[in-house]
């Protein structure tokens, strides 16, 4: 993991206070959730600008460095490019929306200072000014810090925060710190900043014939195979966790077709469609598989779980407040250089949110915007519903389909995603040609429908790897030919290489976050401050909801929880609290 923050004086010839540099190398332990034994540091400096960055990578190699110097300028690249040279590239001045991989770049040189986002931001940018300084960076946090004496919430902002548990626009839980857009460069010169910010890519009309479907597929195809060249000269084969599904074996093909030596992981038991299916793959393309099977120990009555203000201040510390603690983040592991891919993200591939929308009507698909802006609207404030209705007016206005294609890149991808990722962040830095600046472009101009009935992946693996096509799914059947009877090859096959029925997933399983239990649900009750919550949330209504007998809404309660402890001051750079364990009862017949 990397961490980024550039500094330009507002006024030419003033210099950047060393106060201000000396500030953002001590703020370093409050905004990096490493620890501090592991982190190394580099600085850049011009007349009127600095360039820092920490990393925590130790002697593990990345191309690029951390950062890049020519000719009076520096580069740092938070995240991975997709070719060796493309350092050079943007320390020369290319845009980033020029170049494949996953990642946001800094760059500074005399008098300038400029950072730019990828079509996904999965790599955010976050900036704010103060009266001395413009500021950017990759910790939110950080550039809070810098630019404001102390922590001071953006209260009315956090009101997505407790609908959905993640942010659905560009603020964030800080006054006057905000997020760069995707497809965005900031640039600031003579103490001016400007942002420019290029239109997500518009989808063309379903293509008329197959002549046509095909080489929208090998568009796709192409740039997927470019998304993986940053693993080609590994030390080692790719670690590939694989599943039954469609995303994970598209990834298998990907590599397969690109000649990348790589092995795959499945985690479950031996009768686990996931298992059955994944060897079925891995014996087709003739790679290593390794099945890790769960603990099996005699069934108990109960679980532990961490305490939730515990679990709240390692989510805050680590997601800075842009992730609520219903999420489970990944915890903290030592940096590894280890290549590792999974199937994360090819919702994008499918239409983004569209691919889990069964209804496809107008007035369905207007619900579905509707709600992930306005919901549980009764228990907001006017000002907190009207902040809302704001944010909901573009997306509102667009086509639907459209709008639920690119709500799942700019929000989920850019605010959940791009949050929740710094736990893993942590421990390497995962290739993921589903977040890769092309491939997401090349995607995103596909027909959201045409994506949504999943014949462009299905189509995609049979490309990559005709090994793979018809061998059978883990749930549902593919959308376009559900429909359809059974080829004679696939029935064939699910003679030869049945998947049981008696193993299909559990659907609606016990999860102690939704099922909380009344000791657990008391504490999170307990621990909910309406007074602070009373500028987003109506006390009454919101008392009413948590007093019922049973929580009916635990993620939303989890949410209320997480920006309560925010705003009552819960300390960002503390470490864990030392609170014992909730007991959570597990149901009768679960477990």
């Amino acid at each position: 993991m990397r961490v980024y923050l550039g500094l330009i004086a507002k006024r030419a010839g003033s210099g950047v206070p060393e106060a201000l540099v000396t500030k953002a190398r001590n703020s370093i332990g409050e905004v990096f959730p490493v620890p501090a034994d592991t982190v190394t540091s580099a600085i850049w400096r011009g007349p009127d600008a600095v360039l820092l960055a920490w990393s925590n990578e130790g002697d593990a190699h990345r191309n690029p460095g951390l950062l890049l110097e020519a000719n009076g300028h520096a580069v740092g690249v938070n995240g991975y490019l997709a070719g060796p040279a493309d350092g050079a590239r943007l320390l020369a001045g290319d845009r980033a929306d020029t170049l494949g991989g996953c990642f946001a770049a800094f760059r500074a040189g005399a008098g300038e200072l400029s950072a730019m986002t990828t079509v996904t931001r999965a790599c955010p940018v976050f900036y704010a000014e103060s009266d001395e300084v413009h500021a950017v960076g990759s910790r939110a946090l950080q550039v809070h810090l810098v630019t404001r004496e102390g922590v001071r919430w953006n209260a009315l902002g956090l009101q997505s925060m407790i609908r959905q548990g993640y942010f659905l626009s560009d603020e964030t839980p800080f006054e006057g710190v905000t997020v760069l857009p995707p497809s965005s460069e900031l640039r600031v010169r003579n103490g001016i900043r400007v942002i420019k910010t290029e239109a997500l890519p518009r989808a063309e009309a379903v293509p008329g014939d197959a002549r046509l479907k095909r080489a929208g597929v090998e568009a796709l195809a192409g740039a997927l195979l470019a998304a993986v060249e940053p693993v080609r000269n590994a030390a080692e084969p790719v670690n590939l966790a694989l599943t039954g599904g469609r995303d994970s074996r598209l990834m298998a093909a990907l590599l397969h077709a690109a000649r990348i030596p790589f092995r795959a992981t499945t985690n479950g038991l031996d009768d686990h469609p996931d298992v059955i299916i994944a060897r079925q793959i891995a014996r087709s393309l003739r790679i290593e598989h390794t099945v890790i099977a769960p603990k099996q120990t005699e069934k108990k009555d109960a679980i532990l779980v961490d305490h939730p203000l515990t679990r709240t201040l390692e989510t805050l510390r680590t997601c800075e407040g842009m992730t609520s603690a219903y999420e489970s983040i990944v915890g903290y592991l030592p940096y590894s250089p280890k290549p590792t891919m999974n199937g994360q993200s090819g919702e994008i591939l499918r239409g983004g949110f569209l691919y889990s929308q069964g209804n496809l009507a107008p007035k369905a698909l207007t619900r579905r915007v509707d709600a992930f802006f306005l919901k549980d609207d009764a228990l907001f404030t006017d000002e907190a519903n009207a902040h809302a209705r704001e944010l909901a007016a573009p997306w509102q206005a667009m086509d639907q389909c459209g709008a639920l294609d690119h709500l799942y890149v700019t929000h989920r991808v850019g605010r959940w995603h791009a949050s929740a990722r710094a736990g893993s962040l942590r421990r390497g830095d995962p290739v993921q040609p589903f977040l890769d600046n092309r491939v997401v472009r090349v995607a995103l101009g596909l027909d959201p429908l045409w994506r949504h009935s999943e014949e462009v992946v299905h189509d995609l693996i049979g490309t990559l790897a005709p090994k793979l096509r018809g061998l059978p799914l883990e749930g549902s059947p593919w959308r376009f030919r559900k429909d359809l009877p059974p080829t004679f090859a696939q029935r064939l096959r699910s003679r030869i290489r049945p998947v049981p029925e008696a193993a299909a997933k559990k659907v609606g399983g016990w999860n102690w976050r939704t099922s909380p239990g009344p000791v657990l649900s008391a504490v999170l009750r307990d621990g909910i401050d309406l007074d602070v919550l009373s500028a987003i949330v109506r006390p009454d209504a919101v008392k009413t909801m948590l007093d019922a007998p049973e929580l009916k809404q635990p993620a939303l309660v989890w949410n209320l929880y997480t920006v309560s402890a925010m705003l009552n001051g819960l300390n960002l750079d503390g470490e864990p609290v030392a609170l014992e364990p909730i007991r959570v009862t597990v149901p009768n017949g679960t477990g």
